[in-house]
């Protein structure tokens, strides 16, 4: 897979997803305001990927601040955090990365601020690598849960562009894919934005694991036709008790598949369990702007000019409708998952 971040040349390369499928283009960010605007706008999205690009952003600024004295210093990183952390507020592995990056700012104060400014550089490729681990081993667990022979149907994208590399939930089919099982997948395009149809397609074609594109309305059908055996969604937050923050219309394929009797995984990592927020009733859920939905692409107009628009960009699943979590850690019913990561 083409890289989703990287550091190179002293500037944040990030793949321009909203240039997908039809350009594969690359954005170098070189000042953590243009990181900010590129996790805002879309340019890189998917939890994980948001923050792996999030800890980057950090550590790219760390490296124009002029100060002198740690004081001085960390006050300008702090600066820098609150910047992106008001990028996007659904994500909760944006603020981890952020918070990690801030401890281990002040773990390091009595060292030389050109020591620190490696430290935190080093440190958010640390936070790269080890997804892409997690990720892996995400897979492994994900994988024992795939029958050779099934449809899959996923919602969104959470693959390799999603993630710092490898995917959670393409992970998972991804992994079953390398052992040699014959599966099919099949991507709802996702509305507002298509990411289902623009990135999960496109993701998987690339990687030749046979997949099939179908409008938002139509999993009910299918699955009331047998044609699908198993979902799997990644997630943007995790509460305690096992709900669930994931793109609009999780939600609706959660229910359809507890109606039809068809397993709902969720497969996400550490970083995304936030076990201070205790349901999904206390996840703040982004409202995006209205264009996403009355045009495609913000310019070929679908709706009349004017209508009012609903345009959340998250919704919540219910822990009662989840089969499962697959973590790096292994696979957990929704209410054992506090208890395997206090």
């Amino acid at each position: 897979m083409v890289p989703t971040v990287e550091w190179k040349d002293g500037a944040v390369r990030l793949l321009d997803q909203s240039r997908l499928p039809e350009f594969v283009e690359f954005l170098d960010c070189r000042d953590y305001q243009t990181v900010a605007d590129a996790i805002r706008t879309l340019k890189v999205r998917g939890a994980p990927a948001i923050g792996v690009t999030a800890a980057m952003g950090v550590a790219l600024g760390a490296q124009t601040v002029t100060a002198s004295e740690y004081e001085a210093f960390a006050q300008a990183v702090l600066v820098i955090c609150e910047h992106l952390a008001a990028t996007r507020p659904t994500a909760v592995n944006l603020f981890w990365a952020i918070e990690r990056m801030k401890r281990l700012l002040t773990s390091i104060r009595t060292q030389p601020i050109a020591s620190i400014k490696a430290a935190l550089l080093n440190e958010s490729q640390v936070i790269l690598d080890e997804d892409i681990a997690l990720c892996k081993a995400m897979g492994q667990h994900g994988a024992t849960l795939i029958v050779s022979g099934q449809t899959i149907l996923t919602h969104c994208n959470a693959g390799a562009l999603a993630t710092a590399g490898y995917g959670t939930a393409l992970g998972v089919i991804r992994a079953a894919w390398e052992q040699g099982k014959q599966i099919q997948v099949i991507a709802d395009e996702t509305r507002p934005v298509l990411q289902g149809a623009r990135l999960t397609a496109w993701e998987l074609m690339q990687d030749k694991i046979p997949v099939t594109l179908i409008t938002d309305n139509m999993a009910g059908s299918l699955m009331r036709q047998g044609k699908i055996q198993l979902c799997v969604v990644g997630a943007d937050r995790i509460a305690a008790n096992g709900d669930v923050a994931n793109k609009i219309g999780t939600y609706s394929v959660a229910v359809l598949a507890k109606a039809h009797g068809i397993p709902f995984y969720v497969a996400a990592p550490y970083s995304t369990i936030d076990l201070k927020t205790k349901t999904g009733a206390d996840i703040p859920i982004e409202q995006r702007n209205p264009l996403e939905v009355t045009t495609i692409h913000g310019s070929h107009p679908i709706a009349p000019q004017g209508v009012a628009v609903y345009n959340p960009a998250f919704d919540v699943t219910p822990a009662e409708l989840i089969t499962g979590i697959i973590t790096e850690r292994g696979v957990f019913k929704p209410a054992g998952l506090a208890a395997e990561f206090q």
